[in-house]
C-alpha cells in the first residue's frame, strides 16, 4: 500500500513538471509556424524580383502574380515598398496603412546605387502587420538581403 502511494506521488509530481513545460511548448511552435510563414513571403518575393529584373523593356505584363506596383523600382530606390501579407502568405496590401487581415509586413529595401550587372535588396518581414517597425517592436522577424545579378 505504502509503494502504491509513493508511485502515484512520484508520477503526480512528473505530471505537473510535463504541464508546466506545456505553455512554453506552445509558444515556441506558434513562433515557429510565424518564422516558416515569413521565410516563405521572402522567398516569393525574392524569387518575384529575380524574375521582374529579367524581363526586357515593354515586358512587363507578362510577369507572373500581382506585383505590378514593383516593376521598375529598381531605377527608383528612394523609398522602400511595404507590402502586406494574409497568415496564409498572401499578398493583400501595398503601401500605406496595413489591412485588416494582414499579418505579415514585408520591407523591401534597394540599395544604392544599383548598377548594370547587379542589383541589391533588403528584404525584411515583421509580424504583426500592425506595427511598423521602424516606430516599434515587432513580435518576430525574418530578414534576408538578395543580389539579382541581371
Amino acid at each position: 500500500m505504502i509503494e502504491v502511494t509513493l508511485a502515484i506521488g512520484v508520477a503526480a509530481f512528473c505530471l505537473i513538471a510535463v504541464m508546466g513545460l506545456l505553455p512554453v511548448a506552445i509558444k515556441m511552435q506558434q513562433a515557429s509556424v510565424q518564422q516558416t510563414k515569413a521565410n516563405a513571403i521572402i522567398s516569393q518575393i525574392s524569387s518575384d524580383l529575380l524574375a521582374d529584373v529579367r524581363l526586357p523593356p515593354g515586358q512587363a505584363s507578362k510577369a507572373q502574380g500581382d506585383w505590378a506596383n514593383l516593376h521598375g523600382r529598381w531605377a527608383q530606390v528612394a523609398t522602400p515598398d511595404v507590402l502586406y501579407f494574409t497568415n496564409d502568405a498572401k499578398q493583400n496590401g501595398y503601401q500605406g496603412a496595413a489591412p485588416a487581415d494582414a499579418t505579415f509586413r514585408a520591407t523591401i529595401t534597394y540599395m544604392l546605387p544599383p548598377t548594370t550587372t547587379t542589383s541589391l535588396a533588403n528584404i525584411k518581414v515583421t509580424w504583426p502587420a500592425s506595427i511598423d517597425p521602424a516606430t516599434g517592436a515587432p513580435v518576430g522577424s525574418a530578414e534576408a538581403f538578395i543580389s539579382v545579378n541581371r
